[in-house]
């Protein structure tokens, strides 16, 4: 007996081991693709994080009906919004056209602030106008949360979109925009398409299995010889 709890114990181990073995080799290459990409491990656990928060969410989705093939299309509908916004940010292209347009339009504005002055206060007022468009079906106070919410987001977008961030913290955003833009649009599909619930139920019924016995049963019925009438 004492030989058979010794084996045991050193098998937990092993396999234990193994456990965490799995667990240490994705975590530990995630931090390292984010330090040694993005300069930062705070990128790879921000981006892993993101990653197994979007995988979540395209596997329930599957799960209710929507096909494989949807999540994919928005999958790389994500990655070309993250190369657009990484190359827009990590080139600084954003920047420079935020400054061409101050040079034009408030020329008196010191070079430093140029920038972001106009990039937030012209994306606060594009977003103010979308998010009332938007808003406005919901009546008054659709419109008007949509005005001020739309406001406030364009501002912050605008602001982000003048900050020169270099090509590593760029792209660091873009990888970012797309790990959350993947779970968004996959959420946009389900709320758009809807639950199929009959053919949700349909998946889970064993029609075949119960087609089956009822013809067994049927068959056993008709082999079997009837009792003698009273």
């Amino acid at each position: 007996m004492g030989e058979v709890g010794r084996i045991a114990v050193l098998g937990l181990v092993a396999i234990g081991s193994f456990i965490l073995i799995g667990f240490l080799l994705p975590i530990g290459t995630l931090l390292f693709l984010g330090d040694w990409l993005f300069g930062s491990l705070g990128w790879g656990i921000l981006h892993g994080t993101l990653l197994l928060v979007g995988v979540a969410v395209a596997a329930v989705v599957v799960a209710l009906g929507i096909g494989g093939a949807a999540v994919a299309r928005d999958f790389g509908l994500a990655v070309l919004i993250g190369i657009v916004i990484g190359l827009l940010l990590g080139l600084d292209l954003a920047n420079r056209g935020w400054a061409t347009l101050a040079e034009q339009v408030a020329p008196t504005l010191s070079v430093e602030i140029r920038p972001l002055a106009i990039g937030t206060a012209t994306m606060a007022i594009v977003g103010s106008v979308l998010g009332l468009l938007l808003g406005a079906r919901g009546g008054m106070g659709g419109a008007v949360a949509g005005l001020v919410g739309g406001a406030i987001l364009g501002a912050g977008a605008g602001a982000m979109s003048a900050i020169t961030f270099g090509a590593q913290v760029g792209a660091a955003i873009g990888v970012t925009v797309t790990l959350i833009a993947w779970p968004a649009l996959v959420g946009w599909t389900l709320s758009r398409r809807g639950i199929d619930g009959e053919a949700l139920a349909a998946r889970f019924t064993p029609r075949q299995t119960i087609d089956m016995t009822k013809e067994t049963i049927e068959w056993v019925r008709a082999q079997t010889p009837l009792g003698p009438k009273s």
